[in-house]
Formats: structure tokens, sequence, C-alpha cells
């Protein structure tokens, strides 16, 4: 339990770090699954245009810190990878 007014503060700063950083992730997550759907369903066009709204919400939650950059870089590198093998 906080003791002092200042660590009441920092726990209700970190709190709403923790929400904005859950939803963010969520936000990700789904942008992923999108192209992921998309490759399954084997819709090449519909699989690019995923992974081109998909990249740049991965490059940010990169730069934020949400995730390591090289998580990033791995989940771009697969999901293009599946995408050229479709083709």
């Amino acid at each position: 339990m906080a003791n002092s007014a200042q660590a009441r503060k920092r726990a209700r700063q970190a709190e709403t770090r923790r929400q904005n950083n859950m939803a963010q992730r969520s936000t990700l997550r789904t942008f992923v699954k999108k192209v992921i759907k998309a490759i399954q369903a084997g819709d090449k066009e519909a699989a690019v245009k995923a992974f081109q709204d998909a990249a740049p919400r991965i490059d940010r939650a990169a730069r934020k810190g949400l995730i390591h950059a090289n998580k990033a870089a791995r989940h771009k590198s697969r999901l293009n990878a599946h995408i050229k093998a479709m083709g």
C-alpha cells in the first residue's frame, strides 16, 4: 500500500501506463492477426494491404518500447516471407 503522496501518485501513473500499454498491445495483435487471416485465406492482395497497415504499427510499438526492436523485425520479416511465398 502506498503510504506517501508521491507513492500514491506513482501508483496512479503506473496503472494508467499499464492500461495504455495493454490497449496498444491488443491493437498490435489485432493488426498482425488480420495479416495472418488474409494469408491463410489465400488472398494475396488483402494480405499485402493488411501488412502495409500492420508494419507501421509494429514499428511504432517497437519505438515506444512496447515490444523489443528484434521482435518487431521478426514479425515483419516472417509475415512478409509468408506473403511472398503465396505468389
